[in-house]
């Protein structure tokens, strides 16, 4: 019987230290964001140039601000803008959603998004994990061409969907892979894994610090706790889904 490949483990960073930690902790992949506090916003040219050196594939986040992702003609454009000087800048893949209201997905968003990123890896972000039906969102974003969706399971954490990202990966059939993220570590990756077949795993694989000055959170300077990347913890999850 021939053995199921392993699955791929991408860590998410918005700073330079958690380039060198993906790298130094055997990931094999970054998904690259700004202000992750935040979820991601499209990170700055020069961490990109960074991340690209590191010789990792590199997916860089496309989101040009917090909150929903329902976005006016303005932010649309601004995104695809972003889309195309990230592939000039070596990227392997772009990290996009948007939604046409609270509970849909905006197909029309996403296909022109999928032709700006022509020659890249495209990824449908969480934003999949607030749609009405997960599952019948894998169709529609196989059918326009996607590559990756990172998800879930529409809850706040990848075990707590874990049956929901199973029937996403039972729909995607091979069209597309489907990606865990969400709570994901080295104690829950090889379970999660098991239950759902999914193609890779996403984590920050993080530890908190905290500021050393409690006039950063009271200034808005930084939100609670700093969180690092953690090379030990990448390679603690790199063991547990069998990545040697």
């Amino acid at each position: 019987m021939t053995a199921m490949p392993r699955p791929l483990l991408e860590i998410c960073v918005d700073d330079a230290d958690g380039v060198a930690a993906a790298v130094a902790g055997g990931a094999d992949r970054i998904e690259l964001c700004g202000a992750l506090g935040l979820g991601g916003l499209t990170p700055s040219a020069a961490l990109v140039a960074r991340a690209v050196r590191s010789g990792l594939p590199v997916h860089a986040m496309v989101r040009p601000r917090e909150g929903d992702f329902r976005y006016d003609a303005d932010e649309v454009a601004m995104a695809t803008d972003e889309i195309r000087r990230l592939i000039a800048m070596g990227v392997a893949g772009v990290v996009v959603g948007a939604m046409a209201d609270d509970r849909s997905l905006d197909l029309d968003v996403l296909a022109a998004w999928r032709d700006a990123a022509d020659g890249v890896a495209i990824v449908l972000h969480r934003a999949v994990d607030l749609v009405a039906d997960p599952v019948a969102a894998v169709h529609a974003v196989a059918a326009i061409g996607y590559d990756h969706i990172l998800t879930s399971g529409g809850e706040a954490t990848a075990q707590a969907g874990a049956e929901t990202i199973a029937a996403m990966v039972a729909a995607a059939d091979g069209r597309l892979a489907v990606i865990a993220g969400s709570g994901v570590s080295a104690d829950n990756a090889a379970a999660l894994v098991a239950r759902t077949g999914v193609d890779a795993v996403h984590a920050s694989a993080s530890v908190r610090q905290d500021w050393g000055d409690p006039r950063i959170a009271a200034m808005g300077f930084g939100g609670g706790d700093r969180r690092r990347t953690s090379p030990e913890k990448i390679a603690a999850l790199r063991q547990a889904i069998g990545r040697k």
